[in-house]
């Protein structure tokens, strides 16, 4: 009797199954054709990244070595780089494009891009604050110092990586500024902080002391 009950009951689990499937299955099926598309879209999209970066390191790699036969030829190589746009590989040409037309002594066209890096919000914090320090820095004997040193503000946090170049970068504009004690207390700060590097500390404890004697 009671396999007769079993029997009875499999064909019911069947019967709902069948038209539960008839009236859901196209769904079911187009909901899996969904996920198995967008798994395969995902790698491929994965694989094209990867291969980008790949391409676009490889490309920076050239342009560096390019630079080393000449800035010129590097400075056209790494603008190319850059020219791509829209991946921490442009943002890095772009600061060492920069970087080679200091040193050919354009600080004008060096300023522009470092300023161009700073304004970037797609490109990382950490380079958007490096282009800043080193735009100031190309601009201490020719800018405003009123308006560098408010650039310098955020960058000179207790919290900012960049802090100590900054806060050196500061008490240079406020003796540019005429302002020579505030730049003997910046200097003193400097040469008083354990946590700051030798370099740092030894230069900021000479200008201290130098700016202390004019006060």
């Amino acid at each position: 009797m009671s396999d007769i009950f079993r029997e009875v009951d499999e064909d019911l689990r069947r019967d709902r199954m069948e038209r539960l499937f008839k009236r859901y299955g196209g769904i079911a099926i187009a909901v899996v054709v969904v996920l198995v598309g967008s798994v395969a879209g995902y790698n491929i999209w994965t694989a094209r990244e990867q291969s980008q970066r790949e391409e676009a390191t490889a490309a920076l790699t050239a342009a560096v070595d390019a630079a080393a036969a000449g800035p010129d030829r590097g400075i056209e190589a790494l603008s190319a780089v850059a020219a791509r746009g829209g991946s921490d590989v442009a943002t890095l040409a772009r600061l060492k494009e920069a970087a080679l037309l200091a040193g050919k002594g354009d600080r004008a066209a060096a300023v522009a891009i470092y300023d161009r890096v700073a304004a970037d919000t797609v490109a990382d914090t950490a380079y958007r604050d490096l282009a800043t320090l080193l735009s100031v820095m190309h601009q201490l004997g020719s800018g405003d110092p009123a308006a560098l040193t408010a650039r310098l503000q955020p960058l000179s946090a207790d919290t900012s990586p960049w802090r100590f170049s900054a806060r050196e970068m500061e008490a240079l504009l406020a003796a540019r500024a005429g302002n020579t004690e505030r730049a003997q207390t910046l200097f003193q700060q400097l040469a008083d902080d354990a946590s700051a590097p030798s370099g740092v500390r030894s230069r900021a404890t000479d200008l201290a002391a130098l700016y202390g004697k004019t006060r």
